[in-house]
């Protein structure tokens, strides 16, 4: 390849994105807790949903997903104009980086923050900012002390991952009223719908103009494999997102989907309430083992081991049984291992797993 032919600034920078691993070799009945899937999948609602969408699979979708984003906007009591879709939340974040960010100019996030915050921003040839947390929650005096006149965007997973922890709607609040005035908060909440009660900082954006949301049916909504997410923000700010958005990000079958999955809330109580359970279950399990873990408000834990080696011998014990954990030194936690919250089964197993891992030892 000719040495005139090269990638624009910053994107070399980005090392490639390594997802939960799904099998391990020659291992059978392999039960995996590496991406922060639900365990029961999507509601019945929604895969009936995605059948009936076979008879569309000829036709072009919606360029405006007009249907979807008025179900998001009944159930979350949001304005639908005011809401945006994309390929999972991990596209918006590249729509805000793409229309509000570039070189010179600067976006900020904590250190044990989700790695695309750090991707989307050298991708665009912004220089990413990386912030401090205090005992791995988000320090919201950090945050405001490291922007400046270059900032231009601020992200927050609220819960975190991989931690699992979160701050107040107080300390939301300030944050968003601290920054300057050129910077726009994003309050990641994939993990939201695990809080009972809260709604993912929905009212701060309502209330401001300098605020976004975004949304996934990733998680509690079992949708994984389809990739759909959403924000909520301003209006003159989703307005510039959709002009970078391409006419026809979503699939019929994502629409539907999604549409189906989102009106059905009594299935999403009940997938919080176990996931609740069992949460708190395991975290105690772990701890009576002499493995602690910070108080989760997602549906996984991040199980803190004396040192790497121990983290990473444990996490090959836990795959020889056919375990799979999440490593997560790329987080900068090379002490320990999230494990996300799986049916009761799954986590009796590596309750009780760990505990001949630590038995062995």
């Amino acid at each position: 390849m000719s040495d005139l032919i090269r990638p624009q600034p910053g994107i070399m920078e980005i090392a490639l994105y390594e997802g939960g691993k799904a099998a391990v070799a020659g291992v059978s009945n392999v039960v995996k807790l590496s991406s922060n899937e639900n365990p029961f999948g999507p509601s019945d609602k929604a895969k009936d949903a995605f059948a009936r969408s076979v008879h569309t699979l000829h036709r072009y979708p919606s360029t405006d997903h007009a249907s979807l984003r008025e179900a998001i906007g009944e159930v979350h009591k949001l304005d639908p104009a005011r809401i945006i879709c994309g390929v999972g939340s991990d596209e918006i974040i590249t729509f805000l980086c793409q229309a509000y960010a570039g070189p010179k100019e600067e976006v900020v996030f904590t250190e044990h923050g989700f790695l695309m915050y750090r991707i989307s921003a050298l991708a665009v040839g912004a220089t990413p900012v990386e912030v401090a947390e205090r005992d791995r929650t988000t320090d919201v005096d950090a945050i405001l002390k490291a922007c400046n006149r270059r900032t231009r965007l601020v992200f927050i997973a609220n819960p975190n991952n991989p931690t699992g922890t979160m701050i107040s709607q107080a300390e939301i609040e300030r944050l968003a009223d601290g920054l300057p005035p050129q910077a726009i908060l994003v309050l990641d909440g994939a993990y939201a719908e695990y809080v009972e009660g809260f709604d993912g900082g929905a009212s701060v954006v309502t209330a401001r103009s300098n605020v976004v949301m975004t949304r996934t049916f990733s998680k509690i909504y079992g949708l994984g494999g389809l990739r759909i997410g959403w924000a909520y923000g301003p209006k003159p700010i989703i307005d510039v997102l959709n002009r970078i958005r391409g006419p026809f990000n979503l699939s019929n079958t994502q629409l539907d989907t999604a549409e189906a999955a989102v009106r059905d809330q009594d299935y999403v109580n009940r997938c919080r309430a176990d996931n609740a359970r069992m949460r708190n279950w395991l975290a105690e399990a772990l701890a009576a083992l002499g493995v602690p873990s910070d108080t989760s408000m997602a549906n996984f834990i991040l199980a803190r081991f004396a040192s790497p080696e121990d983290a990473e011998a444990c996490d090959a014990f836990l795959q020889a049984q056919g375990l799979i954990v999440r490593r997560v030194s790329s987080y900068k936690l090379p002490h320990c291992l999230r494990i996300t919250v799986g049916d009761e089964a799954s986590c009796r197993r590596v309750a009780h797993a760990i505990g001949q891992f630590k038995g062995v030892k």
